[in-house]
Parts: C-alpha cells; structure tokens; sequence
C-alpha cells in the first residue's frame, strides 16, 4: 500500500478528473490538478516542469482529445494531445519515479467480433481518435513499463460534463418527441464515480503495473442504456426509437462490439466494477438533478 501519497491529475475539468478530485478527498489524499492556463500538456519542457514543481507520487492522465468525429479531420490536432502529451508524461513521470496512470479506451479495438476484448488482444483501431489512444498506449509501454498502468474504459457518464445519461434525462423532460437512439452497438456503460474507486483501490494496493480493463460489468446497446434511464426516471420508454448506426451518418465509425473483459483483475483477487444497471440506480438521482439545472 502507498503511503504519504500524492496525485497529480492531468485533465482535472473533465468527468473523470472530477469524479476522481471528489473520491480523493473523500480519502483524504492530497493531490493536485493544474488548469490549462498553467500547464500546458502539448509542451514538453511544461510537462517536465509541472511534475518536476508537484513530485507527485501518482501521475493520472485524464486529459484528451475525444471529438471522436472531429479527429477524422485533424488527426495531427488530435495526436498532438492524446499521443505525443502522453510521451512527454511517460518521460517526466520516469525521471520522477512517479506510479503513471494512462486512461485509454475501448476505441483501440476493432470493434468485429461478439466476445469481450482481453487486455492482451491486439489492438486494432479504425478512427483516428482510436489510432492516436493506441500510439499513447504503445509509447508508455516503450518508455516507462515498469511503473505504468493503462487504464482503458468506454461510454463514461457521471452528474459532471455532457454525457449521454445527462442527455437522455435532459430530454425527458424537455418535451413529450420521440428520441432516436442507437441500437447496433453494443458496450458497457460505465459510471465515472467507480472508475475512479477503482484507481484508489488498484493504487493502494499496488497491484502489478500493466493493462487493465475499466468499466462496468454487464453490457448494453444505447437504447437499452436510454431505456433503462427511462424506466428509472418514471418515463414512458416508447418514446425511444431503436436506429442503426448508418441511420446517424457519422464521420467517425464507432466500434459495433466493445464490451472489455476484466480477467486481470482475476490475477489479483481483485474485485471488478458492479454491474451498469446497479451503478446508474445508485447515480441516476443526481444525474437526473445535475441535468435539469445544468450543471
């Protein structure tokens, strides 16, 4: 178990990152999460600096580019945050022995098949977003492997930011129209709240560096997630309307199966993620109060 620690959370405006602010202080661990004003990831010379300033124990890469469509169109932009701010980390988290957390997504797979991906399949990205995850991955495994861990995780909602749960509630009550909802691809919702749990834990518990899964357990389409937000906020669920992918016309393919396996926590005896439908009933209150007010 650590002790005396310290985190330094990169990306701290983001969902995560808040989620992770509030977990940290419910444990009262000291951390610390600079602005862009005052770091800015795409500079090395910042990078290095900022840890160097912090010496922190434990280093969270939340921040990304994750305009997945977007991406498509300036890939370069797009590395530049999500690929080569990574290496800059990697290098400066292994100059200051800091633990590296590295949260990555399922958008490094393929998205063919009909079985979990394990930690260990290759990945295979189709978007540029997906392409500029995995050379993050690959270049912190190159780099910094004996004190990394990547963290890849998928459809993440919580009370903060736009996420889709926040979306679905807003509109439930907006007005009585039919809402479209994707129903050809399949993953795991997953609650930002528990993600972040489970990054203290691993953390205090020092498992083994490596790649590891983070989501919810169970998995879902959109419209079963949009459903079961209907079902859990009093709402008449027939006002959700099944499409496909092609119907919304994309720029950017989303991964038709992207349910992740959790087997290396097995290795550890380590507990996985409860299951999505338990997780949305014990949030879906908030979610609900944070997207009527607008938070």
């Amino acid at each position: 178990m650590l002790k005396d620690t310290s985190w330094l959370i990169l990306g701290g405006s983001g969902q995560l990152g808040r989620t992770l602010q509030d977990h940290l202080v419910d444990q009262s661990i000291e951390y610390f999460a600079p602005t862009r004003k005052v770091l800015d990831l795409t500079s090395a010379t910042n990078v290095a600096e900022c840890i160097d300033f912090y010496g922190p124990t434990v280093i969270v890469n939340c921040a990304a580019w994750t305009d997945v469509d977007k991406a498509e169109n300036f890939e370069s932009d797009a590395l530049l945050v999500n690929g080569y701010a990574a290496e800059f980390i990697a290098k400066a988290a292994k100059k200051n022995n800091s633990i590296l957390i590295q949260i990555s997504t399922d958008y490094v797979f393929s998205g063919d098949g009909r079985k979990p991906w394990k930690e260990s399949d290759p990945p295979k990205p189709k978007t540029a977003y997906g392409r500029t995850k995995e050379f993050a991955e690959s270049v912190i495994r190159e780099i910094y492997p004996e004190n990394s861990y990547i963290f890849r995780t998928a459809w993440l909602y919580s009370k903060y930011g736009q996420n889709f749960a926040k979306t679905i509630c807003f509109k439930a009550f907006k007005n009585k129209e039919i809402i479209s909802v994707v129903n050809d691809q399949i993953g795991q919702p997953t609650l930002a709240n528990d993600l972040s749990r489970q990054l203290v834990s691993a953390m205090k518990h020092r498992i083994e560096p490596g790649i590891y899964h983070g989501t919810n357990s169970g998995q879902a389409t959109w419209y079963d997630f949009a459903t079961e937000i209907f079902t859990m906020i009093g709402q008449n669920t027939n006002r959700i309307k099944p499409i496909t992918s092609n119907e919304l016309q994309r720029p950017a393919q989303r991964p038709k199966f992207s349910v992740l396996d959790h087997g290396e926590w097995d290795k550890y005896d380590f507990p996985k993620m409860r299951d999505w439908r338990i997780a949305l009933q014990n949030s879906i209150a908030d979610i609900l109060r944070a997207s009527l007010i607008g938070a």
